[in-house]
């Protein structure tokens, strides 16, 4: 009998082949629609990768927006799907824990700040100019990463922006990528649809038929972040969350025991 194999997927829609502007990443927008569907067929991809490399149970997370943009019939069973939020402090690995055998996170994107995809933001793009972990800006992939990493769960494969890519690869160099295109200031340059789903199901394919193990970063002890807001009115409020600090009129400063306490300090203030 062949031994389980659990693989998380995160999904996002930032990061998807060919997506440019803001109204395409909306659910009220009527641009929206085609986008949806390529997040979806994305997804589909990477479990049908996952399956190819003898993954037996696949979780799936809709880490877009209202967190309601996949449906249960987009994806292949045995797929589950995980739709909308909780409020639990992993965000978009929510139920993630120790028992997982791999990530494979799909349509993700660079950080704020960072350029290269005209969409590019750190888990709140109305309200967060940057956040800085350890005086690094931060994406919601390496905050994610290292959350992981405290369970012990590698993040194996991952689909974007190429920006996000070339962070992924000077960071956790194990972790294999798939660049769905380029962002020129409030412009794209993307790769074709078809090109970009095959690559992903033989992405994940191969990154969880290798060796995991080299995929899997160090979670750092004793991380200090920064969230530097738009406005400094909120940065005031969310200053007075226990234990963090005003450092500027537009930075708050949280010194943390573990990324989970940034996961968790984090989902109160963005």
């Amino acid at each position: 009998m062949l031994a389980a194999m659990k693989v998380y997927l995160s999904v996002d829609i930032e990061g998807v082949t060919g997506i440019t502007a803001w109204e395409e990443a909306r659910k009220e927008h009527p641009d929206y629609p085609p986008f949806r569907d390529r997040m979806a067929a994305e997804a589909r991809a990477a479990c049908e990768g996952a399956l190819r490399a003898g993954a037996t149970e696949l979780l799936v997370k809709d880490a877009h927006g209202t967190g309601r943009n996949l449906r249960a019939c987009d994806l292949p069973a045995p797929a589950r799907l995980i739709r909308g939020w909780s409020g639990h402090p992993l965000c978009m690995l929510q139920e993630l824990d120790a028992t997982f055998d791999a990530i494979c996170l799909v349509g993700w994107h660079g950080a704020a700040s960072a350029g290269r995809n005209p969409l590019a933001h750190t888990l709140s793009s109305r309200n967060v100019q940057e956040i800085r972990l350890d005086g690094v800006r931060a994406s919601e992939f390496r905050l994610h990463a290292l959350a992981a990493a405290e369970l012990g769960v590698p993040v194996v494969f991952v689909s974007g922006d190429e920006g996000l890519c070339a962070e992924v690869a000077a960071f956790a160099s194990g972790t294999r990528t798939v660049a769905t295109g380029v962002g020129f200031g409030a412009s794209t340059r993307s790769e074709h649809p078809d090109l970009v789903r095959a690559a992903i199901a033989e992405g994940v394919a191969a990154a969880i038929g290798s060796d995991r193990g080299a995929c899997l970063v160090t979670a750092p002890k004793g991380p200090v972040v920064e969230v530097v807001y738009k406005d400094q009115a909120l940065a005031y409020r969310k200053g007075f969350y226990p234990g963090a600090e005003l450092v500027a009129p537009n930075c708050v400063r949280f010194a943390a025991a573990s990324m989970f306490e940034v996961m968790r300090f984090l989902n109160f203030v963005t």
